[in-house]
């Protein structure tokens, strides 16, 4: 006989367990060890809890079945939580035409760091700038760019190290 609340136990465990999995290893990759540290132990007493409802009732596929949905979940749900907490940062490279060379003053006016420079392009001269942002801004960046630049090529990415210049003398001010 199959156990609903037994199924849906292992779902949520599973999900919560994943979730915290998921969330622990970005942090490691973004360098943050100390609450990855911390989310480890966490998620090892969950996964713990999880593996022994599972191995204590295997005689039932919908205990495994539901197991491996919640797994499935747990991935999904700790991504949206990720991209929701937007830890960070993002480089926007913006690529226009030179004659956009105002650009660089508008992005600056509205409290962007820019730094710009200019290049040759298939079809002529162009203007590239290159602005880093925390993640959690970047949709407003762009939303900006689409305003002022509708026809900019942009790339965006997340560096792994940045030292020195406007961006970390601003935020090295902002820490108390």
């Amino acid at each position: 006989m199959i156990s609903w609340s037994l199924v849906g136990s292992i779902i949520g465990i599973n999900v919560v367990y994943v979730s915290i999995f998921t969330l622990r290893l970005i942090l490691m990759i973004k360098g943050r060890r100390g609450v990855a540290s911390l989310l480890a132990m966490l998620e090892v007493f969950v996964y713990l809890l999880g593996l022994n409802l599972v191995l204590q009732n295997l005689d039932n596929p919908f205990n495994m079945a539901a197991y491996c949905l919640g797994f499935g979940l747990g991935v999904y749900i700790g991504s949206r939580i990720e991209e929701y907490l937007a830890l960070g940062y993002i480089v926007v490279q913006v690529i226009v035409n030179s004659l956009e060379m105002d650009l660089a003053v508008k992005l600056r006016e509205k409290g962007y760091g820019v730094t710009s420079w200019p290049a040759d392009g298939k079809d002529g001269k162009r203007l590239v700038l290159q602005v880093l942002v925390k993640r959690k801004n970047e949709g407003r960046l762009l939303d900006t760019l689409g305003k002022l630049s509708p026809h900019a090529f942009i790339i965006s990415h997340e560096p792994k190290y940045f030292k020195g210049g406007f961006w970390v003398r601003l935020t090295e001010r902002q820490r108390p």
